[in-house]
């Protein structure tokens, strides 16, 4: 179980690199990565934040692994600064929780894009999202099975939490533990925004929280999964307060 996990995680290795899968080498500074992961999980989560069969630039100016920020517009970073020895921490690791763990926790990893045709999708989510699916998909469950479950804050689920926040955690599972949880659906495709509507109760204060109701609004609108979970990450985490008061 251990060494398909751990492919879940260093899959997309080469995209550090800006190299296509094909092109990749097998190893990145020494560790083993760019192995097909088992069981379409891969293909599945893609299909979660990306047209399958778009390979088109959809920013035509933009050309390369930096994500772009869907708060801005503008890349987060310029991911050839990344550095490697950041890198290869979080590929290196030889346990499958203690990887699930520095990505979930991982900044480098939200540098990058999941694809170069799609640069507001993110690396770091996409990568959680095939792990979670992988592990559900080992324990026998189907993709029709799993659901997107709403925890408290600080509960983490080895593999299969793809969002870790102050107030709330996000996870793929087909066992709620009775939380608040929506199906994913028959079938994967861009389905954030459906799902994310279809929940029984929202970890978000929109009826008193002028910022919860803010993001709350946009992510009835994101249709890719990476996309939305990077943007609650980069939300979350921005400092929208003036520098100067305000008149």
């Amino acid at each position: 179980m251990s060494e398909a996990m751990l492919a879940a995680f260093r899959h997309d290795a080469h995209k550090f690199a800006g190299e296509s899968h094909d092109n990749a080498p097998e190893t990145f500074c020494g560790v083993s990565v760019n192995r097909t992961v088992p069981m379409g999980a891969d293909s599945d989560a893609g299909a979660l934040s990306r047209p399958q069969q778009r390979q088109t630039q959809t920013v035509p100016t933009h050309h390369d692994h930096s994500r772009l920020s869907l708060l801005t517009g503008e890349p987060v970073a310029n991911v050839e600064q990344a550095p490697r020895e950041t890198i290869r921490e979080l590929l290196a690791v030889g346990s499958v929780s203690t990887a699930h763990e520095r990505w979930l926790a991982s900044d480098v990893a939200a540098l990058f894009n999941e694809s170069v045709y799609h640069p507001y999708t993110s690396l770091k989510y996409h990568t959680l999202l095939v792990a979670a699916l992988l592990d559900n998909y080992r324990d026998g469950h189907d993709f029709a099975d799993c659901r997107l479950v709403v925890d408290p804050g600080g509960v983490v689920v080895p593999c299969r939490t793809v969002f870790e926040g102050s107030r709330f955690a996000l996870r793929i599972d087909a066992d709620d533990h009775d939380c608040p949880s929506a199906r994913l659906g028959s079938r994967p495709w861009q389905s954030w925004a459906s799902v994310w509507n279809r929940l029984p109760a929202h970890p978000l204060k929109t009826d008193r929280e002028t910022f919860d109701m803010v993001l709350d609004a946009n992510l009835r609108r994101i249709g890719a999964w990476s996309t939305a979970l990077q943007y609650i990450e980069d939300f979350e985490g921005w400092d929208a307060t003036p520098s100067e008061p305000w008149e």
